[in-house]
């Protein structure tokens, strides 16, 4: 990433993206955040102001982070801050973690970001603003839509499709050659063997309990 960046956004998600960058030498100049005060420093970062100072930077001289993190309660306000700066003409960098593996054929659009130990095999495609949270597994020639958050430890198998601004849970497994449609929400643990609608959401099995015999 060779523009100065600035981080949108202070959360956990944010944190952890500060990591990486650093370890990248990335140049951060600050964050961005309405919820902090201009003039305060945020893990050794000057809080810049809030969304609105972005402004006063050129779209040609910086790139931005979107800090902001994806929840299944929460899809929306993620997307809307990447789809109102790209409207303005700002370009997100990709975060990519050193510690992942991306095959060389993987295509990553704009904003996209891949966290420590995840794995992205061959063929796959990613859309804009999504993100392949740690030790994620998304195996050959799968395609991910735009927004969409693979929670950590999920696997994706060959040939996989998911459809824009999906939360695929944590641990969850998706089989290969599955499509699942836009919007919809794959629960933590769950295992999808068929195709998902537009809009689902997907439970995991729910457990058996039954007392040990003495």
């Amino acid at each position: 990433m060779k523009l100065p960046v600035i981080m949108l956004g202070s959360g956990g998600h944010a944190k952890v993206l500060l990591d990486i960058l650093r370890r990248l030498e990335v140049d951060i100049l600050g964050v961005a955040d309405p919820a902090k005060r201009q003039g305060d420093s945020w893990l050794d970062l000057p809080v810049l102001g809030g969304d609105e100072v972005v402004a006063d930077y050129g779209s040609e001289n910086i790139a931005l982070i979107n800090g902001l993190g994806s929840l299944p309660r929460d899809p929306g306000t993620r997307s809307r801050l990447f789809e109102t700066f790209a409207e303005r003409g700002y370009r997100f960098g990709h975060v990519v973690d050193p510690t992942c593996f991306l095959a060389g054929s993987v295509e990553l659009a704009a904003g996209v970001q891949i966290m420590a130990g995840a794995i992205i095999q061959a063929g796959t495609h990613i859309a804009e603003n999504t993100i392949v949270n740690s030790g994620a597994i998304v195996e050959h020639d799968c395609v991910i839509g735009r927004h969409v958050h693979v929670a950590p430890g999920a696997v994706l198998s060959g040939g996989v499709e998911i459809g824009d601004r999906t939360h695929v849970g944590a641990g969850a497994v998706v089989i290969q050659g599955i499509r699942v449609g836009a919007g919809s929400v794959i629960g933590a643990g769950s295992v999808v063997t068929r195709d998902v609608a537009v809009r689902q959401i997907v439970y995991p099995a729910r457990s058996q309990l039954k007392d040990i015999e003495s």
